[in-house]
Protein backbone atom coordinates (compact mmCIF):
# COMPACT_ATOMS: atom_id res chain seq x y z
CA UNK A 1 0.00 0.00 0.00
CA UNK A 2 1.57 3.40 -1.12
CA UNK A 3 0.78 7.09 0.02
CA UNK A 4 -2.47 7.72 -1.32
CA UNK A 5 -4.49 4.75 0.93
CA UNK A 6 -2.65 6.27 4.24
CA UNK A 7 -3.52 10.09 3.07
CA UNK A 8 -7.27 8.42 2.67
CA UNK A 9 -7.15 6.44 5.81
CA UNK A 10 -5.54 9.97 8.06
CA UNK A 11 -8.14 12.32 6.36
CA UNK A 12 -11.33 9.96 6.28
CA UNK A 13 -10.41 10.46 10.23
CA UNK A 14 -11.63 14.00 10.19
CA UNK A 15 -15.06 12.66 10.30
CA UNK A 16 -14.85 11.27 13.33
CA UNK A 17 -14.63 14.50 15.12
CA UNK A 18 -16.80 17.02 16.51
CA UNK A 19 -16.12 20.75 17.16
CA UNK A 20 -14.84 21.38 20.66
CA UNK A 21 -13.46 17.97 21.16
CA UNK A 22 -9.89 17.53 22.86
CA UNK A 23 -8.37 14.76 21.20
CA UNK A 24 -4.91 12.78 21.26
CA UNK A 25 -2.51 13.07 17.71
CA UNK A 26 -0.86 10.28 17.44
CA UNK A 27 2.16 9.59 15.57
CA UNK A 28 3.63 8.31 12.00
CA UNK A 29 3.27 9.07 8.15
CA UNK A 30 -0.23 7.92 8.09
CA UNK A 31 -1.21 10.36 11.22
CA UNK A 32 0.46 12.89 9.47
CA UNK A 33 -2.15 13.07 6.35
CA UNK A 34 -5.06 13.25 9.54
CA UNK A 35 -3.36 16.13 10.71
CA UNK A 36 -2.69 18.32 7.82
CA UNK A 37 -6.81 17.50 6.90
CA UNK A 38 -7.24 18.51 10.34
CA UNK A 39 -6.01 21.64 9.84
CA UNK A 40 -7.98 22.13 6.66
CA UNK A 41 -11.58 21.14 8.22
CA UNK A 42 -11.75 24.53 10.05
CA UNK A 43 -12.52 22.27 13.13
CA UNK A 44 -11.98 23.70 16.43
CA UNK A 45 -10.26 20.75 18.38
CA UNK A 46 -7.52 20.75 21.05
CA UNK A 47 -5.13 17.93 20.91
CA UNK A 48 -2.44 16.08 22.71
CA UNK A 49 0.92 14.70 20.84
CA UNK A 50 2.22 11.80 20.98
CA UNK A 51 5.51 12.26 20.24
CA UNK A 52 7.63 15.48 19.77
CA UNK A 53 7.29 14.82 15.50
CA UNK A 54 3.52 15.66 15.94
CA UNK A 55 4.34 18.19 18.65
CA UNK A 56 6.09 19.85 16.20
CA UNK A 57 4.03 18.89 13.05
CA UNK A 58 0.57 20.35 14.80
CA UNK A 59 2.18 23.58 16.01
CA UNK A 60 3.45 23.96 12.23
CA UNK A 61 -0.31 23.80 11.20
CA UNK A 62 -1.35 26.09 13.50
CA UNK A 63 -3.48 23.78 15.88
CA UNK A 64 -4.13 23.79 19.40
CA UNK A 65 -1.33 21.80 21.70
CA UNK A 66 -2.12 20.65 24.85
CA UNK A 67 0.11 18.49 27.80
CA UNK A 68 -1.43 15.57 29.44
CA UNK A 69 -1.60 17.76 32.71
CA UNK A 70 -3.90 20.19 31.54
CA UNK A 71 -7.13 17.64 30.76
CA UNK A 72 -8.37 14.79 32.53
CA UNK A 73 -9.48 12.76 29.92
CA UNK A 74 -9.94 12.82 25.50
CA UNK A 75 -13.27 12.16 23.40
CA UNK A 76 -10.89 10.51 21.17
CA UNK A 77 -7.52 9.66 20.06
CA UNK A 78 -6.55 8.96 16.09
CA UNK A 79 -3.68 6.81 15.63
CA UNK A 80 -1.53 3.70 13.75
CA UNK A 81 -0.72 0.54 14.11
CA UNK A 82 2.18 -1.80 12.76
CA UNK A 83 -0.42 -4.72 12.89
CA UNK A 84 -3.85 -5.16 14.17
CA UNK A 85 -6.26 -7.99 13.99
CA UNK A 86 -10.12 -8.03 13.65
CA UNK A 87 -10.69 -7.60 17.28
CA UNK A 88 -8.60 -4.51 16.68
CA UNK A 89 -5.95 -5.69 18.91
CA UNK A 90 -3.26 -3.57 17.99
CA UNK A 91 1.03 -4.11 18.09
CA UNK A 92 2.20 -0.08 18.07
CA UNK A 93 5.79 1.25 18.35
CA UNK A 94 7.42 1.12 15.06
CA UNK A 95 8.18 5.02 15.42
CA UNK A 96 9.32 4.52 18.80
CA UNK A 97 6.31 6.69 20.23
CA UNK A 98 4.74 3.62 21.83
CA UNK A 99 5.11 5.05 26.21
CA UNK A 100 3.28 8.60 24.97
CA UNK A 101 1.13 6.85 22.27
CA UNK A 102 -0.09 4.79 25.24
CA UNK A 103 -0.44 7.05 28.00
CA UNK A 104 -2.47 9.04 25.62
CA UNK A 105 -4.96 6.19 24.28
CA UNK A 106 -5.76 5.10 27.90
CA UNK A 107 -7.30 8.81 28.37
CA UNK A 108 -9.41 8.53 25.43
CA UNK A 109 -12.51 7.13 25.65
CA UNK A 110 -11.94 6.03 22.08
CA UNK A 111 -9.06 4.94 19.89
CA UNK A 112 -9.03 5.53 16.01
CA UNK A 113 -7.22 3.91 14.17
CA UNK A 114 -6.14 5.11 10.75
CA UNK A 115 -4.11 2.12 8.64
CA UNK A 116 -3.88 0.08 5.45
CA UNK A 117 -5.27 -3.12 4.83
CA UNK A 118 -2.07 -5.01 4.32
CA UNK A 119 -1.49 -3.93 8.76
CA UNK A 120 -4.48 -6.65 9.14
CA UNK A 121 -3.36 -9.62 10.69
CA UNK A 122 -5.05 -13.44 12.40
CA UNK A 123 -2.23 -13.00 14.95
CA UNK A 124 0.36 -10.53 16.82
CA UNK A 125 3.98 -10.61 16.01
CA UNK A 126 4.42 -12.48 12.88
CA UNK A 127 4.43 -9.39 10.88
CA UNK A 128 6.50 -6.89 12.79
CA UNK A 129 8.17 -7.42 16.08
CA UNK A 130 7.27 -6.08 19.59
CA UNK A 131 8.78 -3.12 20.23
CA UNK A 132 9.62 -2.68 24.30
CA UNK A 133 10.45 0.65 25.51
CA UNK A 134 13.29 0.00 28.04
CA UNK A 135 15.03 2.16 30.70
CA UNK A 136 18.57 2.36 29.57
CA UNK A 137 19.93 0.81 33.72
CA UNK A 138 17.56 -2.30 32.84
CA UNK A 139 18.70 -2.90 28.87
CA UNK A 140 20.39 -6.31 29.89
CA UNK A 141 17.92 -7.82 32.44
CA UNK A 142 15.00 -7.40 30.29
CA UNK A 143 16.94 -8.40 27.08
CA UNK A 144 17.77 -11.71 29.04
CA UNK A 145 13.96 -11.96 30.74
CA UNK A 146 12.59 -11.62 26.47
CA UNK A 147 15.15 -14.20 24.85
CA UNK A 148 14.09 -16.49 28.12
CA UNK A 149 10.53 -15.95 26.79
CA UNK A 150 11.28 -17.04 23.81
CA UNK A 151 12.25 -13.89 21.63
CA UNK A 152 14.58 -13.04 19.53
CA UNK A 153 15.87 -9.28 21.12
CA UNK A 154 17.80 -6.54 18.22
CA UNK A 155 18.10 -3.07 19.63
CA UNK A 156 17.26 -0.34 17.96
CA UNK A 157 19.18 2.66 17.52
CA UNK A 158 18.48 6.34 19.02
CA UNK A 159 16.83 7.33 21.91
CA UNK A 160 13.22 7.35 22.83
CA UNK A 161 11.75 10.76 22.82
CA UNK A 162 11.62 9.43 26.86
CA UNK A 163 15.28 9.24 26.54
CA UNK A 164 14.72 5.28 26.61
CA UNK A 165 15.93 2.52 24.54
CA UNK A 166 13.85 0.02 22.39
CA UNK A 167 13.79 -3.78 22.03
CA UNK A 168 12.04 -4.72 19.03
CA UNK A 169 11.04 -8.70 20.00
CA UNK A 170 10.37 -11.44 17.51
CA UNK A 171 9.01 -14.34 18.37
CA UNK A 172 9.21 -17.04 15.75
CA UNK A 173 5.40 -18.33 16.64
CA UNK A 174 4.02 -15.05 16.88
CA UNK A 175 2.07 -14.03 19.97
CA UNK A 176 -0.51 -16.48 20.55
CA UNK A 177 -2.20 -14.54 23.77
CA UNK A 178 -1.68 -11.16 23.63
CA UNK A 179 -3.77 -10.55 26.69
CA UNK A 180 -1.71 -12.68 29.12
CA UNK A 181 1.85 -11.51 27.08
CA UNK A 182 0.96 -7.95 27.82
CA UNK A 183 0.38 -8.52 31.50
CA UNK A 184 3.41 -10.71 31.63
CA UNK A 185 5.61 -8.38 30.51
CA UNK A 186 3.71 -5.36 32.41
CA UNK A 187 5.31 -7.52 35.16
CA UNK A 188 9.38 -7.28 34.33
CA UNK A 189 10.96 -4.44 35.93
CA UNK A 190 12.59 -1.80 33.53
CA UNK A 191 10.22 -1.91 30.85
CA UNK A 192 9.05 1.57 30.73
CA UNK A 193 6.23 0.42 28.03
CA UNK A 194 5.56 -2.32 25.45
CA UNK A 195 3.45 -2.13 22.35
CA UNK A 196 0.94 -4.54 22.82
CA UNK A 197 -2.73 -2.51 22.93
CA UNK A 198 -5.02 -4.58 23.66
CA UNK A 199 -8.67 -3.17 24.12
CA UNK A 200 -7.95 0.15 23.38
CA UNK A 201 -8.81 0.84 19.91
CA UNK A 202 -12.48 0.61 18.77
CA UNK A 203 -12.52 2.07 15.22
CA UNK A 204 -10.11 1.10 12.45
CA UNK A 205 -10.41 3.57 9.00
CA UNK A 206 -8.05 1.37 6.45
CA UNK A 207 -7.27 3.19 3.68
CA UNK A 208 -6.66 1.43 -0.21
CA UNK A 209 -4.80 3.19 -3.11
CA UNK A 210 -8.10 4.20 -4.86
CA UNK A 211 -8.76 6.39 -1.95
CA UNK A 212 -11.43 4.21 -0.86
CA UNK A 213 -11.79 3.50 3.43
CA UNK A 214 -13.23 0.92 4.56
CA UNK A 215 -14.11 1.78 8.38
CA UNK A 216 -14.42 -1.10 11.03
CA UNK A 217 -15.74 -1.40 14.55
CA UNK A 218 -14.02 -3.39 17.26
CA UNK A 219 -15.04 -7.43 17.24
CA UNK A 220 -14.89 -8.73 21.26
Amino acid sequence: MGDDAKRAAGRAAVGELRDGMTIGLGTGSTVAHFLEALAESGLQVRGIPTSDATDAHARTLGLQVLSPDDVDRLDLTVDGADELTPGLSLTKGGGGALLREKVVATMSDHLVVVATPDKVVDQLGRTFPLPVEVIPFARGPVARTLVGRGYDVVERDGRTDNGNLILDATHPDGISDPVAESAALDRIPGIAEHGLFIDLATVALLGDDDGGVERRTAVR
